[in-house]
């Protein structure tokens, strides 16, 4: 099963009440017109594109190592994949998919890395939950994300019904400010300018991991993605 198919039967068993946590029709209006205003606000046509260069970054891993892209970079192309958290769903689904294909995206000379706001030890679960073997770096306050021109900030009713489910981002990110990344996925090539780009504002929608093979074998071909 493709992964959106995933997404979308886990979409329809929530807005229908057949998930552990039960939404009401206000809670669902709220977050859907979240969704459509960040849709209307075309943030995610000024995100990075394929042909733009990658910002640097230099983050912390789960385990508190430091992770840098020029580093990665230097042994090959980088897939960077942005999440909203662990307590996301269908973020957790996206780690899950991502995971099935890393060892065809290693195959191919590339490292494979997920950018989250949520701290350390909210990233240790995420690994731990989804039985990952890459690395999630802690993007704290959202910082590298804005540099992809990925960040926004929550309407404060969202935020509201988030902490109604008891999802309170200020304790899960360790971080007063309510923003989250528009989930992202970057294919980055050696010379540090994107490859594959694919920003999307709905988090209920992800593009399939196998989509990124074909990108890593024009790149380890030379051929311009």
């Amino acid at each position: 099963m493709k992964l959106q198919d995933k997404l979308d039967a886990m979409r329809a068993d929530f807005e229908n009440g057949r998930f552990p946590l039960v939404p009401t029709r206000a809670q669902l209006d709220t977050m859907q017109r979240a969704t459509q205003s960040l849709i209307d606000s075309r943030q995610a046509d000024r995100a990075l594109k394929a042909g733009d260069k990658a910002p640097e970054f230099t983050l912390r891993d789960a385990e508190g190592a430091t992770v840098s892209s020029r580093e990665l970079l230097a042994r090959g192309p980088l897939v960077a994949t942005f999440y909203r958290g662990v307590w996301c769903p269908y973020c957790n689904f996206d780690l899950q998919a991502l995971e099935e294909v890393r060892p065809e995206i290693e195959a191919r000379g590339a490292s494979l890395v997920a950018i989250s706001p949520q701290t350390p030890a909210n990233s240790r679960k995420s690994q731990r939950d989804n039985k990952l073997n890459f690395p999630i770096l802690s993007d704290a306050g959202a910082a590298v994300t804005a540099e992809f021109g990925l960040r926004f900030s929550l309407p404060e009713d969202l935020i509201q019904v988030y902490k109604q489910f008891g999802n309170d981002l200020a304790k899960i990110n360790d971080n007063p400010s309510w923003v989250l990344p528009m989930p992202a996925r970057y294919v980055i090539g050696t010379e540090g300018v994107i490859a594959y780009a694919e920003v999307n504002p709905d988090y209920t929608r992800r593009p399939d991991p196998s989509e990124l093979l074909p990108v890593l074998d024009r790149l380890r071909a030379g051929v311009p993605a």
